[in-house]
């Protein structure tokens, strides 16, 4: 028993029944299969392969783990691979559940390789579509595709949530720390992994519409045309969040750098007004005498001079905000 259906003139009329009954479910044209595979050996791959006849590349691309989003075209099916996606919010890194599919005429196998690549999601897209079971295979590759790209969505929209917290430590009054540092760079690092799974996925769903064999230019076009409408919105976003992220970094390090030239300027004003009463104090600490040697005069005269001095330095300094 397992992830099965059986769908028949746009009804479900079975579900998880043992997946050795599809070889013969597949045979009755009227009947649409989907079955589901999880962390399958090469083994049941290869046994699934001569059921329904699918190409030992299609076959060796399920088996790897390392696939780009692609569309494989082959003469009695397709090949898919796709990439869910979530986003950590605590730790600012982008998790991802491969998964592939076989797509014949009347049946779809998803293989996936962890329980992450969430089957209940779809599921749920496929009962609450269920006036669209009639168009067989296309409506149950819809529901898998609409939920991937909600998942590319979803997190590039949790994304752009961390990146608005960010925007708020550039010109805030709390000097940038290590840990803002930390995020910045994860989110990047995140959002290089999300553009790697959803820059392919425009041209995976392009590839899908033009095949006008399986999905037409009826009533499930416009469905599919959705998704790739969502495609473009989540690889625009994407981008467009990278470029603000680095931005971010670059400004961050802007900002380290004004402000430590400020620090300087303010140390190294500090450090001349001190300077000149060490310098008129040493001049009258001289052991020869001097105007004023011995007098009080001497004292009164050096120390208006420091006073002066420094006021004057401090008065220019501060009229180059250099203070």
């Amino acid at each position: 028993m397992g992830h099965t259906r059986l769908y028949r003139h746009g009804n479900l009329e079975a579900e998880g029944f043992p997946v050795g009954d599809v070889s013969e479910l597949v045979k009755d044209p009227t009947a649409v299969v989907w079955f589901d595979m999880c962390a399958p050996t090469e083994e049941e791959l290869q046994a699934i392969s001569e059921e329904l006849g699918l190409h030992a590349l299609a076959v060796e691309d399920a088996l790897q783990h390392r696939q780009r989003p692609k569309l494989d075209v082959y003469d009695s099916h397709m090949f898919l691979s796709v990439y869910a996606s979530a986003f950590d919010a605590e730790s600012g890194r982008v998790r991802i559940a491969p998964a592939a599919a076989f797509v014949t005429r009347n049946a779809l196998v998803t293989v996936r390789q962890t329980d992450d690549f969430s089957v209940e999601q779809v599921l749920r897209r496929w009962d609450e579509g269920t006036d669209l079971a009639r168009h067989g295979v296309a409506f149950l590759l819809h529901g898998l595709l609409d939920y991937v790209v909600d998942s590319h969505f979803e997190t590039v929209e949790a994304m752009d949530e961390q990146v608005e917290v960010l925007e708020e430590t550039v010109f805030g009054d709390r000097p940038v720390g290590p840990e803002d540092q930390r995020r910045t760079f994860e989110l990047r690092k995140s959002l290089v992994t999300l553009r790697r799974i959803v820059m392919p996925m425009r041209e995976a769903v392009n590839s899908l519409m033009r095949r006008n064999g399986l999905i037409g230019d009826g009533e499930m076009a416009p469905y599919f045309q959705d998704v790739y409408d969502q495609v473009l919105r989540a690889t625009e976003w994407t981008e467009s969040l990278r470029d603000l992220v680095s931005n971010i970094r670059e400004t961050h390090l802007t900002m380290q750098s004004n402000r430590m030239n400020l620090i300087m300027k303010r140390v190294t004003s500090w450090a001349a007004i001190i300077a000149v009463p060490t310098l008129i104090t040493g001049f009258y600490g001289q052991n020869i005498p001097f105007p004023g040697f011995g007098h009080l005069w001497g004292f009164l005269s050096s120390t208006v001079l420091i006073v002066v001095a420094s006021a004057t330095l401090y008065r220019v300094f501060r009229a180059r905000d250099w203070l």
